[in-house]
């Protein structure tokens, strides 16, 4: 069940030339897992963020017993296990199998799915995008091609306002107020049945693996295609027998993503600290709470009576959108990833609050960066930073990023 991750360098395509992919896609899962610095790696795909409080007790579990004491939640509001010890694959797979977060090991990858995570909750929105998110995670694990996905191919469902539709999904759908959806693939867009939209989504993804493999070259993702080697995404429709409209590809909406604090009257929204949750804090969201979601702004939204939102912040959580460490993000950075400059958590906890979120990165990589706008923060050495591109001493990074959040 542990496999071992090679690197897999791209090849680097000439000025003008597609992406030539010459290896597969290496990246890590719940049964492949990824060997850094500080330990093995585990992904865990959860379509829309959705674990049940069982589910989150054994997450904190695992957390403890097998790796690092916590969990890192990715800017696709999927979850990570670092720390984790070189023989610990097969435990690990046991207790998340048992817990129903491995309905399908061929596809635990490809899972990748997220859904506005308020949907159903606060009132906003068109659709039911998180019924989208469970019923698009069945058909993905019934249909064998979609094995073949890349590991980032994205699925991206916005119930209308606004919130995941920018997050760069490969395939995204957006309820309309008419009860339709729009299908967004590559450049084109339909209009489809809101009933039948997962199918459209699962169609879609079937079709660009076609499109990729008659093109040759590797290709993750729908840009990374050739010219000439556009998806039939038309034709895969109809031959699905899903009505779908092309439409001339409007504007996606361009939301914000939920406030730290209530969400309704059933609900709340708080962010983990730089992304990561102790499995004490992970327990507490998980108390008298009838479902989480965990969120790609690195938080967690639980369904859960919002008059405990104190108790949540005196366990270190934000919980107030002015609150210390709001819209501050970082990579792992140093002493967990070898590729790291510096070490970007103590800098980012030092991070000054600010309207404008900041990312903080050890390498040029930029790992784990926000969607939309930000300032970026990236380690040029132990003792230098580049804000936005700029190099800044390390001695004077808190003035800098101070100014440039309020900008």
């Amino acid at each position: 069940m542990l496999a071992a991750m090679p690197p897999t360098p791209p090849t680097a395509p000439e000025p003008g030339e597609a992406r030539i992919r010459d290896r597969g896609d290496a990246c890590p899962g719940a049964l492949r897992l990824h060997p850094a610095d500080d330990g093995r790696l585990a992904r865990l795909r959860l379509p829309a963020g959705r674990l049940t409080p069982r589910q989150a007790e054994v997450l904190a579990g695992a957390a403890e017993s097998l790796g690092d004491g916590r969990i890192s939640v990715t800017s696709r509001g999927n979850a990570e296990l670092r720390g984790l010890g070189e023989g610990c694959g097969t435990e690990l797979a046991a207790l998340l199998d048992a817990a129903g977060l491995l309905p399908s090991p061929t596809h635990e990858r490809v899972r990748n799915i997220v859904a506005s995570p308020a949907a159903g909750l606060d009132g906003l929105g068109h659709g039911d995008a998180q019924l989208w998110a469970r019923e698009l995670d069945a058909a993905l694990c019934a249909e064998p091609r979609a094995a073949a996905l890349s590991g980032r191919f994205l699925f991206a469902l916005d119930d209308g306002r606004g919130d995941v539709a920018g997050l760069g999904g490969d395939v995204t759908l957006v309820a309309a107020p008419d009860g339709s959806a729009l299908l967004r693939a590559g450049g084109r867009a339909f209009r489809v049945g809101a009933d039948q939209a997962p199918a459209a989504a699962v169609t879609a993804a079937l079709a660009f693996l076609e499109a990729a493999e008659t093109a040759g070259t590797g290709a993750w993702r729908p840009r990374e295609l050739p010219a000439g080697h556009e998806p039939d995404w038309a034709g895969a429709l109809a031959r699905a027998a899903i009505g779908a409209e092309p439409v001339t590809p409007p504007s996606l909406p361009q939301g914000r993503p939920p406030a730290p604090g209530p969400l309704g009257g059933h609900a709340l929204h708080v962010l983990a600290p730089l992304g990561r949750l102790t499995a004490a804090q992970l327990r507490a969201l998980a108390d008298g709470a009838a479902e989480l979601r965990l969120t790609p702004w690195r938080g967690v939204v639980a369904v859960a009576d919002p008059a405990g939102l104190p108790a949540l912040e005196a366990h270190g959580l934000i919980t107030r959108p002015d609150a210390p460490g709001a819209g501050v993000t970082a990579c792992t950075g140093r002493p967990g990833c070898a590729k790291s400059l510096a070490d970007v958590r103590a800098d980012a906890l030092a991070a000054p609050p600010g309207p404008l979120p900041v990312h903080y990165s050890g390498c040029e990589r930029r790992c784990g960066h926000p969607h939309g706008t930000w300032i970026e923060v990236t380690a040029r050495d132990a003792d230098t930073y580049l804000l936005d591109g700029a190099p800044v001493p390390r001695t004077a990074l808190r003035e800098a990023v101070a100014a440039a959040r309020t900008r």
